[in-house]
């Protein structure tokens, strides 16, 4: 056997959302923070994500994340989210994922009962603190970015669906919440082709709403949109995130619920450590808390905390052999959605 490229990984999911992690092959990537990483592989290196995530290596319901050395001294690893279209600057489920696969493979020491693990994101410092026992995390608990409202109530004109309200909001990235029953949607596994349907529609108008992150320019835009449900008997909410080329995140999606919490509290729907429980179609339970009172770029924003956990359900090596001819992947637009093929 000869590769001209092998990358070792190790497979995980949070609740069902798989975060693949890489862990060897690559040593480190042009830019001198995070954001600038983040940007380099963007522009320049994004093959390394078309060979993770495009088919015949990867598929569209896949992340992957790049574990690299920090530069903050503050952090214990330095993590970069690829998805099937970009890189966001954040996601709670593979935050979740690299904890998980940092301490039970051994990269980062493994403490009982509890490990705090700092990761060094685009988005800023995530802590993570891994309720641990018997060599496994248990469950993994992030304090994130600052959450924030951008706007509520705002007016989307939607081709072919009308006037659809959502609010805007950041968790790590920004989304549009839609109230799911304004829609007639009941957030059940039947509906996942539906709901795709009409978020990638609804993530596509909410794209022309000039939103920038305060404090760091490079994040900006809605890219994903959140269907939110009612509360239930037990006050959990149920959740559906479309995730672009066209797919649902089979977790309740960790930025997402940051979001999430920091609407419900504008709202005064949340106090303070009142946990939200959010919950995903397949039954994935994340649970979450406004933790903190802050500040961003002057606006009001929330310290999110939440917790899930993660499983690791396989190790290999991916590699290129010299004559593959698709060595940076493809895609097709029965899987994919449209415009597969130009990602």
């Amino acid at each position: 056997m000869h590769w001209r490229r092998t990358l070792t990984v190790v497979d995980a999911h949070a609740d069902g959302e798989v975060g693949r992690v890489v862990t060897g092959g690559v040593l480190d990537v042009p830019g001198a923070t995070m954001i600038e990483k983040r940007a380099w592989l963007a522009g320049e290196g994004d093959g390394l994500r078309r060979l993770l995530l495009f088919e015949p290596r990867g598929a569209a319901a896949m992340s992957a994340n790049l574990v690299l050395p920090p530069i903050d001294p503050r952090a214990d690893a330095g993590m970069i989210v690829m998805e099937s279209t970009d890189y966001p600057a954040m996601s709670g489920s593979n935050a979740m994922c690299v904890v998980t696969v940092l301490l039970e493979t051994g990269m980062v020491a493994m403490r009982e009962p509890e490990t705090r693990v700092v990761l060094e994101t685009p988005a800023g410092l995530v802590t993570a603190v891994a309720d641990c026992a018997d060599g496994r995390c248990q469950r993994v608990t992030l304090e994130s970015v600052p959450a924030f409202v951008d706007r509520l109530d705002a007016e989307i004109a939607v081709p072919g669906l009308g006037t659809v309200v959502a609010d805007i909001a950041y968790g790590g990235a920004f989304f549009a919440i839609v109230d799911a029953e304004r829609l007639g949607l009941a957030l059940e596994p039947g509906e996942a082709r539906r709901l795709v349907d009409l978020g990638q529609r609804i993530t596509e108008a909410a794209a022309t709403i000039p939103v920038v992150h305060p404090e760091e320019p490079a994040i900006a835009g809605v890219t994903f949109t959140l269907f939110a449900g009612p509360a239930g008997a037990d006050g959990g909410r149920r959740s559906a995130v479309v995730v672009a080329p066209g797919r649902l995140d089979r977790s309740p999606c960790g930025t997402g619920t940051m979001a999430r919490l920091a609407v419900l509290h504008a709202r005064g729907a949340l106090a303070p450590g009142e946990p939200l429980i959010h919950r995903s179609l397949i039954g994935g339970r994340f649970v979450a808390e406004v933790a903190g009172e802050t500040t961003v770029g002057g606006r009001p924003a929330v310290v999110p905390r939440i917790s899930g956990r993660a499983w690791i359900s396989g190790i290999g090596q991916l590699g290129v052999a010299p004559d593959d001819p698709f060595g940076q992947g493809f895609t097709l637009a029965d899987t994919w959605g449209p415009g597969a093929g130009k990602r």
